[in-house]
């Protein structure tokens, strides 16, 4: 797995919209803030381009620009405008054997998975799931969000993943692993299955985060991939922020119960808290990079950083 080179002051990053769309006035405050991190700026043009409400124009449009962000010499980094729905669509419009001789940082979440997915397991190199230019960077982009997205982009050394202060690593299941890092949004993982870009889990550290789903969603989500093998590949689980996931009839009863009960016949370590997903602070986790967890020392790493 390769690291994108890192991103350096007044480099040019690419702005896209792979999902849904935004506003005329919120694209000219994503190039303002992207300008005030010192950095230039070239913006596809289909961000303001709404279809059917929910998509950033149609899936060739959004596919052919994120072709054109890794295909252009003077774009360093591309970073997604937000995630939202529709991102399936552009999938097949992307050209990979392209991107692969490409490979540039590339941020986002959410409905983005599916393209953390496709870059590291085709493409084969790292990708960052981490904050988004609307979503996070013009309101909320904490000082303690802003210094994981940076460290993860320019990472040279082996590093330690460092939650924000107040919010400690915790322990669901006990244990020591280490693989490649994958995952992303809990909905686009099951929508994966069956799909060219299954989610492949085989000897690999499992990042989960959703947002907005109920419990009994939940909970159909986490069987559906123990029932398709899927968790008892993993070497480990690191579960992110569960954002606005309600159980109304038994608010005690939790995603983490679920993952205990479903886990209970597999023997892989289980950290939770993560604070990556859809909330703030936002931190940020290299998808593709080698991850060491221990739940003994609670700690998260990642090394065999190579440009």
């Amino acid at each position: 797995m390769k690291y994108p080179k890192p991103l350096k002051p007044g480099a040019t990053i690419g702005l896209v919209c792979p999902s849904s769309a935004i506003s005329p006035e919120r694209e000219a405050q994503c190039k303002t803030v992207i300008e005030q991190l010192g950095f230039k700026v070239k913006a596809a043009d289909n961000l303001t381009s709404n279809l059917a409400g929910y998509m950033a124009g149609d899936g060739e449009t959004r596919g052919k620009w994120i072709n054109r962000m890794f295909s252009d010499p003077e774009v360093d980094a591309i970073f997604c405008i937000r995630g939202g729905d529709g991102g399936s669509r552009s999938l097949e419009y992307l050209d990979l054997e392209m991107i692969k001789k490409h490979p540039k940082i590339f941020v986002g979440y959410s409905d983005i998975t599916s393209f953390h997915l496709l870059f590291n397991q085709i493409c084969n190199f790292v990708t960052f799931h981490g904050p988004m230019v609307s979503s996070n960077m013009i309101e909320d982009f904490d000082d303690e969000s802003k210094s994981s997205l940076f460290q993860a982009l320019n990472a040279e050394t082996p590093y330690e993943f460092q939650n924000p202060q107040g919010y400690e690593l915790q322990v669901l299941k006990e244990g020591c692993a280490e693989g490649m890092l994958a995952g992303g949004n809990f909905a686009l993982l099951g929508a994966s299955l069956g799909t060219p870009y299954e989610v492949d889990t085989r000897g690999k550290i499992l990042f989960i985060e959703e947002v907005g789903e109920t419990m009994s969603r939940i909970d159909r989500l986490v069987y559906q991939l123990k029932n398709s093998g899927k968790l008892q590949d993993c070497a480990g689980i690191l579960l992110g922020q569960f954002t606005k996931c309600p159980n109304y009839n038994m608010p005690e009863y939790t995603e983490l119960n679920i993952f205990q009960e479903a886990l209970a016949d597999i023997p892989i370590p289980v950290m939770y808290n993560i604070q990556s997903g859809h909330g703030n602070p936002n931190m940020t986790l290299p998808f593709g990079a080698h991850c060491m967890m221990n739940t003994s020392t609670k700690s998260i790493c990642f090394d065999k950083i190579e440009r």
